[in-house]
């Protein structure tokens, strides 16, 4: 039995995959499997989501971009990438400009200067570098704010021998805030749309992107050539909702086990500090996952956790190793039984978008948050 382990439902990433292809429509699927695939695990997930459909892989540094094609999934400099293209989305340094292309990777391309150091360093690597030259359209982030500016980057990556213009993309700040009031997820889209039909009048055949999940939900419009997805892939709402509704099923699964079964008389307390003492004659349970494992000790005394097909709440302080749940006056609980912090068990179900409500954050953080030592156990055939 492990500790703990995290079950990752390869099945229902390629199932999410395909479901996102059908709301594309003609446009592209790129997977963003940035961040150990949002805390799912990189290699399988870019693998499952390649046989649901990607034909693109989206990472954030040089490193992730190494690690897909060190595992023979995308990439690969001098190999055969297959039908998968890679992208470093991140800002990179000198040195991890030659780890990047090494990987095969197209990369991001803002600066005049850094085209120069791209045409360099893939001159040197003995291969033209992909590029794909960013509009910042009102993220506020890496790219240029100048339209004008970035067609005529854009003319200087095509004319150059050592580089080939893949693409042209922009990111939006709030399409995962439908009641905005000032539409800014349009007013970038319109800043963005002039910018790249003059690239691609330039260059025929450039990739123009701009959606990631929540701007394929809410607008037809954004999808362009190609979408980056990565929320939803995993089977978790852009807009923090039941993902159900979108017709997406969740990856991810954060299983422990009731390693102990304790009785507690009244006002015996649980954990550091005694943030909670039993308000009657109780039965407790020791589950060994904490905060080294991601699972935020802000949750101390306010989320619960799936024992024997019921909720039972976390009580007491979230301590680095263990956590401690309340199992009633009377209970059939024995060590050993399962534990589900994140996941079904029996009817009930617990899902990301809970814990991050209950935090004040996103479904985002809460998976990618889960740190190296709880196990990704893949699941489902990809």
């Amino acid at each position: 039995m492990e500790r703990a382990l995290a079950r990752v439902d390869l099945g229902a990433l390629r199932g999410n995959c395909e479901r996102l292809r059908a709301e594309l429509g003609g446009a592209r699927l790129c997977a963003v499997v940035k961040a150990n695939a949002y805390g799912h695990g990189a290699v399988d997930c870019a693998r499952a989501a390649s046989a649901g459909g990607a034909t693109a892989l989206a990472v954030a540094t040089a490193g992730e971009a190494a690690e897909l094609a060190g595992a023979g999934v995308a990439g690969m400099r001098g190999g055969d990438p297959g039908d998968v293209d890679l992208l470093t989305l991140g800002a990179l340094t000198d040195d991890e400009v030659d780890v990047a292309l090494g990987a095969g990777s197209a990369v991001g391309v803002w600066t005049e200067g850094f085209r120069q150091l791209l045409a360099t360093r893939a001159r040197a690597l003995g291969g033209p570098a992909r590029v794909h030259v960013k509009h910042d359209s009102g993220m506020g982030r890496l790219g240029s704010l100048d339209g004008e500016e970035v067609v005529a980057l854009a003319a200087a990556v095509a004319a150059d021998p050592d580089l080939e213009l893949a693409g042209v993309w922009t990111h939006f700040a709030t399409a995962d805030e439908p009641d905005e009031d000032d539409g800014y997820f349009f007013a970038q889209l319109e800043r963005f749309e002039p910018v790249a039909a003059a690239v691609r009048a330039a260059h025929p055949g450039v990739t123009v992107h701009a959606a990631n999940s929540a701007a394929v939900f809410r607008s037809a419009r954004s999808h362009l050539d190609m979408a980056r997805c990565g929320i939803a892939i995993y089977g978790l709402d852009p807009f923090q909702d039941d993902p159900a509704a979108r017709g997406l099923a969740p990856v991810l699964s954060l299983v422990s086990h009731v390693a102990a079964v304790k009785r507690f008389g009244a006002g015996q307390s649980a954990g550091y500090g005694r943030r909670w003492r039993a308000p009657r004659d109780t039965w407790v349970g020791v589950v060994p996952l904490g905060y080294g494992d991601g699972v935020r000790r802000a949750l101390s005394n306010d989320c619960d956790v799936l024992v024997g097909g019921r909720r039972r709440p976390v009580v007491g302080t979230i301590s680095m190793d263990n956590l401690t749940v309340d199992l009633g006056p009377d209970t059939d609980v024995e060590p050993g039984a399962e534990a589900v912090l994140i996941g079904r068990q029996g009817g009930e179900e617990i899902r990301a978008e809970e814990l991050a409500a209950r935090l004040g954050t996103i479904n985002y953080e809460v998976t990618t948050a889960l740190l190296p030592r709880v196990p990704r156990v893949p699941a489902g055939d990809p």
